[in-house]
């Protein structure tokens, strides 16, 4: 009788590859390396069942350091070529990482079909607010003004919201992390855990072209105040939980509200749902400055994928049929030229 060998669980060390990790010194894609490579161990997946696909930027170097299968690809189409993989092989595990210009730019199209098509896959998108890889353009998440080689007297234009993006492209799992923040594990293994695209916006500094840009809220002493980590089931406070987000049943808006001695229910704090699609709409446009930076899992509400949608229609329509390509080619009309070709 032959004896099974059990398969030992996976470390960080296993998910590590042997390349020379080329970010500049201080990049927050680092923090984002380890704590996927960190994560992953914990997902109870194996590396060899495992793919990431990643388009053009700074961000997108992430296969070559990932111990798994990975395609590197063209600058926005990361979406298209892990569509094909999925359906190839739809029992691999996809990642897609991918950059605010990457994904919103010149791959805005195809970034909206993967989540409303719904793809089973972990997407990721590295937000710094600029071109890093090319020197510094603005890119479709700069803030009004800012300043760069492509807007050198201040951008003019109102920037792109990733999370509002994805809810309205039809996502089913929308979230935010930050790159150096212990939280971030948790929002992985929650995407990861999703049936479906789970979309995550993670907040990394750039420190050679933006280099503090999200320091209001990541910054240790302006963290508590203006960090709301959201979490199922629990109310939306911050600031040491003596403020919170109320519903302005008037205008049907989040208004923020004092909390007094941890009475958060008659300061009329909500509960956060991730269910709750138009709560996640608020939370995601709220105003950095009058309300805090809503983090976490925001929206989670699983529906078929396309994969699973696609493998039951082929299904269906090959059963109780036998392969014949002969058959096939000679359907419909068909002719033989018997002609001799013209000569020259």
């Amino acid at each position: 009788m032959n004896e099974i060998t059990a398969i030992r669980p996976s470390t960080p060390k296993d998910w590590e590859t042997d390349q020379e990790v080329r970010w500049c010194p201080g990049c927050g894609d680092y923090a984002i390396l380890k704590a996927v490579q960190r994560t992953m161990p914990e997902l109870g997946v194996a590396p060899e069942n495992t793919v990431f696909v990643s388009g053009i930027g700074c961000s997108s170097r992430f296969p070559y350091y990932m111990e798994t299968y990975g395609f590197h690809t063209i600058h926005g189409r990361a979406p298209a070529v892990a569509t094909g993989v999925k359906l190839a092989n739809p029992d691999l595990d996809v990642w897609i990482i991918t950059g605010d210009g990457d994904a919103l730019s010149i791959g805005g199209n195809h970034t909206m079909h993967l989540l409303r098509r719904n793809l089973n896959c972990q997407f990721l998108l590295f937000n710094n607010e600029i071109y890093g890889l090319t020197k510094g353009q603005y890119s479709p998440t700069s803030r009004e003004g800012t300043r760069s080689p492509s807007t050198p007297f201040g951008s003019v234009d109102h920037p792109a919201k990733p999370c509002a993006f994805a809810l309205g492209a039809g996502a089913r799992f929308v979230a935010r992390g930050i790159d150096v923040h212990k939280n971030l594990p948790s929002v992985l293994k929650a995407a990861h855990a999703h049936q479906g695209a789970a979309f995550v916006e993670i907040f990394q500094n750039c420190i050679v072209y933006n280099d503090e840009v999200f320091e209001p809220f990541t910054a240790k002493p302006n963290a508590a105040a203006n960090q709301l980590w959201a979490e199922h089931g629990q109310p939306l406070l911050f600031a040491g939980g003596t403020r919170g987000l109320a519903l302005d049943p008037e205008r049907l808006v989040l208004k923020v509200v004092e909390v007094t001695d941890g009475d958060w229910q008659g300061a009329g704090v909500i509960v956060h749902n991730v269910t709750n699609r138009a709560i996640a709409h608020m939370l995601v446009e709220m105003p950095f400055g009058p309300f805090p930076m809503a983090l976490g899992v925001l929206y989670d509400d699983p529906a078929p994928t396309f994969e699973s949608a696609v493998i039951a229609q082929n299904r269906a329509a090959s059963e109780g049929k036998a392969a014949d390509l002969q058959k096939l080619v000679s359907k419909g009309q068909t002719w033989m030229v018997d002609k001799e070709p013209h000569k020259l």
